[in-house]
């Protein structure tokens, strides 16, 4: 399988398509590669070889189970100690312009890119176990890339989207090895929190520095918790409160305003999305008698 699905080893440092790459190269006696950057990032998955990586000037020595991030402009190249030892590696490229994308679809996908910028912490290890789950997964997306099938897009995205979000949980899990308990308290006392303020403006970054955490790690315990963004959790609320309003007498135009929604277009957008009739059509269906409308 492995052998079917190895590239000839290219000295190429820039992508041709526009989101994604990966290459798996099992190789003997390369050409050495000078010092470089590019635009992209590159995950680098070491399987064997007598290799090294310096990365700004500084050297690491590699081995099997390492992992390695490396962010878009830095400076970096391998050094082979070893020629006639195979070298082998996954790399998997991956476009800012993919990587923001997926980042607007949930944090998680970015925890690992902040992480490696904000602490210059390069590489990871994973235990035998776990590089094997990563392989697999990689070598699962290689095969899908190489050969036509049905809903091969489809599935090359889904696969592509998998291995990042995997190899950002297994980091996370690394890094907060006591996070359930801890989290689990942090959950509540943000859940908390919003109950007691659904009037008041409410985003990530306010919870964030009322907490003093970060918004990747406030959007990993909702999501984990709840399987909602923390801006979905909010809309919920909100409506429910101003669904009860409306029950409950309070004119829609009140309503609205009192439950934290800044205009009444996107309250009534929300509304109808969540419970499928209009605010007034709402009232009408399960008040008998409404007098008038105000909206």
């Amino acid at each position: 399988m492995k052998r079917e699905l190895r590239t000839t080893f290219d000295t190429r440092q820039y992508m041709l398509s526009e989101d994604f790459e990966i290459y798996y190269y099992n190789d003997r006696n390369l050409p050495t590669l000078r010092d470089h950057t590019h635009n992209y990032y590159e995950f680098y998955f070491f399987l064997g070889g007598d290799v090294s990586i310096y990365i700004e000037g500084i050297r690491y020595s590699l081995k099997p189970g390492d992992m390695i991030l490396i962010p878009p402009g830095l400076h970096h190249h391998v050094f082979v100690h070893n020629p006639d030892l195979p070298y082998q590696r996954i790399v998997f490229w991956i476009s800012q312009k993919y990587a923001n994308r997926l980042s607007e679809l949930s944090l998680d996908y970015g925890y690992l890119a902040k992480h490696v910028i904000e602490n210059k912490r390069y590489i990871y290890h994973y235990d035998l176990i776990e590089f094997n789950t990563i392989q697999s997964k990689a070598f699962q997306l290689i095969d899908e890339i190489h050969f036509e099938r049905f809903g091969k897009e489809t599935k090359v995205s889904l696969l592509v989207n998998d291995l990042i979000l995997h190899v950002n949980r297994t980091v996370y899990e690394q890094e907060n090895p006591n996070a359930p308990r801890e989290e689990q308290r942090l959950y509540q006392n943000i859940i908390s929190y919003i109950e007691n303020h659904l009037e008041e403006p409410l985003s990530l970054d306010l919870l964030a520095n009322e907490f003093y955490v970060s918004k990747y790690h406030i959007a990993h315990v909702f999501k984990e918790n709840i399987g909602l963004s923390v801006h979905q959790y909010i809309s919920k609320k909100r409506l429910a409160l101003s669904r009860d309003a409306i029950l409950s007498n309070v004119p829609i135009s009140d309503a609205y305003l009192r439950c934290g929604f800044g205009d009444y277009s996107s309250f009534f957008r929300a509304f109808k999305k969540e419970y499928g009739v209009s605010p007034k059509e709402y009232r009408e269906l399960y008040m008998h008698s409404p007098e008038g409308d105000d909206i």
